[in-house]
């Protein structure tokens, strides 16, 4: 499936999004934990640093912003230093905050960490104090919201709501969110809190509960993707949503809609280091491949990418576009994905062009894949960051050959084969005598050729150095090529081992 995402994330565009929920202040107080206390039985922190990080909806707002989406904040803060910081935050980060009303009566949520070291080790938490009220906003405070959110839904793409239950996202806030939103064909998100009335999410085209919470939301124990497709069916029933995307940790996404069709979107194996901000990043990704009108399927399988990503680092980080197309076109393919059509192929090369990939092409008839063969194209891949092998049509090698009885095999086989081959990251077949039509779509920084060719008789040679392109020509074992095996074949020889294959660059 990793092709079909490239081209999703490729698609993605700079939506504009509307985030509205909790905005959390993170503090961290980092010390050494060197002795206990001489006042009482607990360990003794010796400050050394302290940071602030956005928490809560405030830290999807930054991960939208690294997705590369045009982002809206819509809030209730308070109106102290706290919320000040927290403002300057998000407007470093690129963001409007014209929907974060400020309160007097209400501190903004702050969240301090106590992270200590004992010996200079591995930091562990040792406290936390949370600053908050849970109250639910007053009718005159939610009608101020809405009349801040309501007016921008016109410009926005989609709509997401991160709930961690500090009071702000209402019933009456979140009706009328999501009937405006509804009424102008405005997907809405939803990331909910946990053990609160799901009521008040009905309406939302979909939400992005976690295994626990969609339990407690359904009474249902959820083991296994089969019992996450009942609870999201219950949800969707009784939310009037479209879809569900249940997270189920290292068992990627389970994804039901509402029409009773089900997807199970695994994810692959990571080292996984920090959990934190894992939801909140599925939260963002959907929410962006929503804004840019993505299948759900899309949608959760990139979830789980970014996802991935963000449980690799240590701490909550911002995942860009870069990165995920830097996994899928990595990470997972198989073989029938890198046969692809010109096209296809440009698409992609240029998606690797913008994380810094160098690209280098070979191209030939690979009619009787060799270890000649497998030796030359490990070399060639290893110019670069991906290997192109362009290789000529059934109609192509009867024309170059002009042999009746080739190719030996046809070019489907031909091209199944080599893109078995770990070296090998595209395969893509040319109907006419040159590459050049491949060479001038795709623009490789390096050519490749192998054989008893030298850099001034490579097909292509002079379109290449054209642009700034290099030619590079790897000498082959002498009698390791196709003609002399079918040769030996033919007469009834073996083909042997007994001298090494050594492939070199040539000069000149």
């Amino acid at each position: 499936m990793s092709y079909p995402l490239v081209d999703a994330v490729n698609q993605l565009g700079q939506p504009r999004v509307l985030l509205l929920g909790d905005f959390i202040l993170d503090q961290y107080i980092w010390g050494d934990a060197e002795r206990i206390s001489q006042e009482a039985p607990v360990p003794l922190l010796r400050e050394t640093n302290q940071e602030e990080r956005l928490g809560g909806a405030a830290n999807v707002v930054q991960m939208l912003c690294g997705l590369g989406a045009d982002v809206v904040a819509a809030g209730v803060i308070g109106d102290d230093d706290a919320g000040r910081r927290l403002c300057k935050q998000l407007e470093a980060c690129g963001v409007s905050c014209g929907g974060v009303i400020r309160d007097s009566d209400r501190p903004t949520t702050v969240k301090v960490r106590f992270i200590g070291r004992a010996q200079h080790r591995h930091p562990h938490q040792m406290l936390r104090v949370d600053r908050e009220v849970r109250t639910p906003l007053s009718t005159e405070l939610s009608d101020q919201l809405c009349q801040a959110v309501l007016p921008q839904l016109v410009e926005c793409h989609a709509v997401l709501i991160s709930d961690y239950a500090k009071g702000v996202c209402t019933e009456e806030v979140l009706n009328q969110v999501i009937s405006v939103a509804r009424e102008k064909n405005i997907p809405v998100i939803v990331d909910p809190a946990s053990s609160v009335d799901y009521a008040r999410y009905r309406g939302a085209t979909a939400m992005t509960p976690n295994r626990l919470e969609a339990s407690h939301a359904t009474l249902l124990n959820i083991n296994t993707p089969q019992d996450a497709f009942v609870a999201g069916q219950q949800l969707c029933e009784r939310l009037g949503m479209d879809w569900t995307f249940i997270t189920l940790d290292s068992d990627g996404i389970a994804l039901t809609h509402a029409n009773g069709k089900n997807a199970h979107l695994p994810t692959r194996k990571r080292e996984v280091y920090d959990i934190t901000g894992a939801g909140d990043m599925v939260l963002a990704m959907i929410g962006v491949g929503a804004a840019a009108g993505l299948e759900p399927e899309h949608l959760g399988r990139l979830a789980n990418v970014a996802g991935g990503l963000e449980v690799e680092q240590i701490g909550v980080v911002t995942i860009s576009r870069e990165q995920i197309l830097a996994d899928l076109l990595t990470h997972g393919r198989m073989p029938n994905e890198k046969v692809c059509d010109a096209e296809t192929l440009r698409h992609h090369v240029n998606a690797r062009r913008k994380i810094g990939q160098k690209v280098v092409m070979t191209n030939g008839c690979f009619d009787l894949l060799h270890t000649g063969h497998v030796a030359y194209l490990q070399q060639a891949a290893a110019l670069g960051d991906c290997l192109v092998v362009a290789i000529n049509s059934d109609d192509s090698v009867r024309l170059l050959e002009k042999a009746p009885d080739r190719p030996i095999f046809d070019q489907t086989l031909r091209g199944t084969m080599l893109a078995a081959l770990e070296a090998v990251d595209y395969v893509v077949i040319f109907d006419e005598s040159t590459p050049h039509a491949v060479l001038e779509s795709i623009q490789p920084e390096i050519l490749v050729k192998g054989g008893t060719y030298s850099k001034d008789e490579v097909v292509g040679k002079e379109y290449v150095e054209s642009y700034g392109g290099e030619v590079e020509v790897l000498g082959l074992t002498p009698g390791m090529s196709t003609t002399s095996i079918l040769h030996r074949i033919r007469n009834g020889q073996r083909v042997t081992s007994d001298e090494p294959i050594q492939i070199t660059r040539k000069a000149g």
